[in-house]
């Protein structure tokens, strides 16, 4: 089915043209380049996978109860709205918040996709665009298991989030090589990171648990690479380029913030979009939704050398100021861990199924009758 024929709300011309700027580089330095970058394109190579056959898709999902998670998370329960729905109608809602979350998530990753393919062309380091190859191989197939995550289980598309569309074109319409580094591999990759984790750890439906535990494990690998590329080159600039980065980073950060509040589900519901926004204000789990999802955002911006006085006090303003010591190789480690995890207990249940099977057949061959000989006396005689 066509995806326009899944969309909630029209999303305008099928293509998004954003004007290309900057130079394409190309390296005449064929030498073994750093140590770090080459160890993390030999990871992205061996870490390769393809999703129609490392995820179970014959998993049923319920597309009225996609994650199963508390009704607590929807900002439109305890309201006089939530009051007045059928169960039917709360199921239909759910169904839009899944939808709605996923495709931001899908956007999204045909964005890193995109950036990881200008990050090739612009770099001017080789070590670093062997690297990007491996990445925009990782966010195709991302792209792909989320597209057919909602196409198939949840049978619903939400178009491109405001927010994310202008940090995206901010990010790609800008001539500075860094910048697609620091808009996507930070920032938008950061927050889905934390996103991606709670909805992992939260939800009690496998399928989207095996999607989300899988590209995880691949994100991990390209919020390292942008630290590393970053923190080496943001050394050599002078506090002025500094200082327009950190700008660039406090108001990503804001239409971050904003584009989480779902309002497009509400409005769709019939909602003024003035109490929509005041039930996303309000809702205590949005609230520490939106606050845990900077947990890997603030310490990286930390960790490349971003710290500067406007940029620590935005973060106070938004209450992540703290997180800016969360040990972020620790988070990547568990993502890691988690998705590894995943695979050896599937591994597991399909040896024990396996093993069941064989026992099954040699037992019902052992009590079979055994079939009569054409040798036994009496048979094939006149």
């Amino acid at each position: 089915m066509p995806t326009h024929e899944l969309y909630t709300n029209d999303p305008g011309d099928h293509l998004w043209q954003v004007p290309a700027s900057g130079a394409a580089r190309f390296s005449w330095e064929y030498d073994d380049g750093r140590e770090r970058l080459l160890a993390l394109y030999q990871k992205g190579k061996d870490k390769q996978w393809d999703g129609q056959r490392r995820i179970d898709w014959d998993l049923e999902v319920d597309p009225y109860d996609v994650l199963g998670t508390p009704d607590e998370s929807i900002s439109l329960y305890g309201t006089p709205y939530w009051a007045k729905m059928s169960e039917r109608e709360r199921g239909e809602l759910r169904q839009h918040y899944a939808s709605w979350q996923f495709s931001q998530f899908l956007h999204g990753e045909q964005g890193a996709m995109i950036c990881a393919a200008r990050i090739v062309e612009s770099v001017p380091d080789l070590d670093a665009k062997f690297y990007s190859a491996t990445q925009t191989m990782d966010e195709a197939r991302h792209a792909e298991i989320y597209g057919r995550f909602l196409h198939e289980k949840v049978q619903m598309v939400y178009p491109i989030n405001d927010n994310l569309q202008s940090l995206l074109g901010d990010t790609l319409r800008d001539s500075r090589w860094d910048m697609p580094y620091l808009g996507m591999q930070v920032l938008i990759e950061g927050l889905a990171l934390a996103a991606f984790g709670m909805i992992r750890d939260t939800t009690t439906k496998p399928l989207p648990k095996q999607i989300l535990a899988y590209v995880m494990q691949d994100e991990a690998r390209h919020v390292a690479f942008g630290r590393m590329a970053l923190r080496d080159y943001y050394k050599q600039l002078t506090d002025a380029e500094l200082r327009e980065r950190e700008e660039f980073v406090i108001e990503g950060c804001y239409l971050m913030r904003d584009r989480l509040r779902g309002v497009e589900v509400l409005e769709n519901f019939g909602i003024p979009t003035a109490e929509a926004e005041e039930f996303s204000e309000q809702s205590e789990f949005l609230a520490l939704f939106r606050q845990l999802l900077f947990s890997r955002i603030v310490p990286c911006v930390k960790d490349i050398g971003l710290w500067g006085k406007r940029l620590q006090q935005a973060y106070v303003d938004m209450g992540v100021f703290e997180m800016g010591d969360s040990n972020l190789d620790l988070l990547m480690a568990q993502d890691e861990e988690i998705a590894e995890k995943l695979d050896a207990e599937r591994f597991a249940t399909e040896e024990e199924e396996r093993v069941a099977e064989v026992a099954e057949a040699i037992e019902a061959g052992a009590t079979a009758e055994p079939p009569r000989s054409w040798a036994s006396p009496g048979v094939g005689r006149p």
